[in-house]
């Protein structure tokens, strides 16, 4: 009699959309639902394998024809610290940052609202309700943390309604990220955008390199590379990357 492998996942492919990152392309996903009864390892190696995490569900693009998108993450020990980067570093060294585990709150979702109207209004988080960004914070089955960049007050431009006046630090960029074996994978950021010069999205990036360095982690795991998308062009400015191949990751 056969063992039946209880732990091993069920995979399911959604039917073809129009891809959101090249016009004129239509995008399949394969993809499984997590659960608290998985096995943390085969997690893992889900997540360390090209999959992403949206909640309680790992995905990785299935599409016919198409293999645009390219699986990236930045070697940490080799890090280039480009003299544009430290440019950036030195405009936000007044933030504090903090780390806390994965617990929704308004201020959050008041600044998630305040990004996806400005940046992301006709995409698929735009209808997302304050219920649905809980879900997103809340559902994950693996080591989930967010961390929090916060500005003085005096440091921000005076048009930015987001903010009252007062000498307390404001919340103006959060990053939502998974740790997993081998680093740290980045799943969701945002920010305000009335603070553009601050370069906050790339700030985030360097921050967490940073932090995987402190934590003895080798990876900063970006997501997808999409080869001709405008809007995922900037992951390749962080190097040295290793990407992933039919044969593994290969040093790009």
């Amino acid at each position: 009699m056969s063992e039946h492998k209880t732990d091993f996942p069920q995979f399911y492919i959604t039917t073809a959309q129009p891809c959101p990152y090249l016009p004129g392309r239509l995008e399949r996903k394969l993809f499984t639902h997590l659960s608290h009864g998985r096995s943390g390892k085969l997690i893992d190696r889900l997540l360390k394998g090209g999959f992403r995490r949206s909640q309680n569900i790992a995905y990785t693009p299935y599409c016919d024809g198409c293999t645009a998108c390219v699986p990236v993450r930045i070697v940490v020990n080799e890090f280039e610290q480009k003299r544009s980067f430290k440019r950036v570093q030195q405009s936000n060294q007044d933030l504090n940052v903090s780390r806390c585990g994965a617990v929704p709150t308004s201020e959050q979702y008041s600044l998630f609202r305040t990004y996806i109207d400005n940046r992301h209004g006709d995409g698929g988080m735009a209808d997302m309700t304050v219920l649905d960004y809980a879900m997103m914070i809340e559902g994950s089955v693996v080591n989930t943390f967010l961390t929090e960049y916060r500005a003085p007050a005096h440091s921000l431009p005076e048009d930015c309604d987001l903010y009252e006046d007062s000498d307390e630090r404001q919340l103006i960029a959060v990053a939502l990220c998974d740790r997993l074996s081998d680093g740290l994978s980045m799943v969701y950021s945002f920010f305000d955008p009335a603070v553009s010069s601050r370069s906050l999205g790339t700030h985030m990036i360097l921050e967490h390199v940073e932090f995987a360095r402190q934590l003895g982690l080798p990876y900063v795991y970006l997501g997808y590379w999409i080869q001709g998308s405008a809007k995922m062009a900037y992951k390749s400015r962080f190097g040295p990357q290793e990407f992933l191949t039919s044969d593994g990751w290969m040093r790009g």
